[in-house]
């Protein structure tokens, strides 16, 4: 039984827990959070270890996500995987879109009614919330965060560890720099 380790047992985590196992590449997901042991279930199913514990869960798992939205905590966790020899990998709801000619890095978050357009660049671990569209030629640099209903025309880039918020909307060719927090339903346009 495929098993995918899903680091935060929050909203985030459970939208990624669903993404995975109706894509049908997992059969089991099991979660480690700080909360654990007291929280011992999430979306049906088991906590079973702690952030710190990581390493001894190396081989009784097939891969792991960090699933967070906090870009700092994420990337953190991205390294605590790397660093346990668990494979770091992406999730891909099945009622996603991606382009056959895009390129999406490890461990990224692509949630339902996604859009992700021809020859578009996702970077390690980034999120793309449901409904989020990033059209032809956008490029995510590593840790962007793509908020829900966000719209991204083609040739759009995305700085490391930038955060759009829900219904923001950006133009063709706007770039958005690294670590920006964009407020929800901001419309951006090139100058």
């Amino acid at each position: 039984m495929k098993t995918l380790l899903i680091l935060g047992a929050g909203g985030h985590g459970k939208s990624v827990a669903e993404a995975a196992l109706l894509g049908g590449l997992w059969q089991r997901v099991v979660f480690a959070d700080d909360r654990w042991p007291k929280l011992e279930h999430c979306f049906g199913c088991d906590v079973v270890s702690d952030i710190a514990g990581l390493a001894r869960l190396s081989g009784k798992v097939q891969g792991a996500i960090a699933a967070v939205g906090n870009n700092e905590r994420r990337e953190s966790w991205c390294r605590s995987i790397e660093d346990t020899n668990i494979p770091l990998v992406t999730v891909i709801h099945p009622r996603a879109f991606v382009s056959g000619s895009a390129t999406i890095g490890l461990g990224c978050a692509i949630m339902a009614g996604t859009i992700v357009g021809t020859d578009a660049v996702l970077g390690r671990a980034a999120i793309l919330n449901a409904g989020a569209i990033v059209d032809h030629d956008a490029v995510l640099d590593d840790l962007a965060h793509i908020g829900v209903g966000v719209s991204l025309a083609g040739g759009v880039r995305v700085g490391r560890r930038a955060w759009l918020q829900a219904g923001v909307s950006a133009g063709y060719g706007v770039a958005v720099g690294d670590g920006a927090v964009v407020t929800p339903g901001m419309v951006l346009s090139a100058h």
